[in-house]
């Protein structure tokens, strides 16, 4: 029988003396975790390199999705998957989120007005 999720890891590649194995043994949580960690240093990188201000907020917004894919693999690889507490939790990351980017993108539109540029950089005096 022929197993439907099977995504054909459990090759060799041969390169004449060089053998590749390519049977990588990872756990679904393993590879949500992965997922997670990648999405968290996408979002890192974006936040502390860019200079725009929207683009600082999508980075933030990256990380707070990777946070929530914690939260769900977590909750459904737990001892307790009928409990809901996972969900609960992603549930007000998520209201949360929405509350940070409409503050943040306020925030974004009124230094716009007052400097006439997303660029965190020239934004450098805190008077009015």
């Amino acid at each position: 029988m022929v197993d439907p999720w099977d995504l054909g890891l459990g090759h060799s590649l041969e390169l004449g003396p060089w053998t590749l194995d390519l049977a990588i043994i990872m756990t679904p949580l393993a590879c949500y975790l992965l997922l997670s960690a990648l999405l968290f240093s996408i979002g890192l990188a974006g936040a502390l390199t860019r200079r725009n201000a929207i683009v600082v907020l999508i980075g933030i917004e990256l990380m707070l999705n990777a946070a929530n894919l914690n939260f769900i693999a977590f909750w459904r690889y737990g001892e307790h998957p009928e409990a809901l507490t996972g969900v609960m939790f992603v549930i007000f990351s998520i209201g949360v989120a929405a509350a940070e980017a409409a503050v943040g993108l306020a925030l974004i539109i009124a230094v716009y007005r007052h400097f006439k540029t997303t660029n965190l950089d020239q934004v450098d005096s805190m008077k009015g």
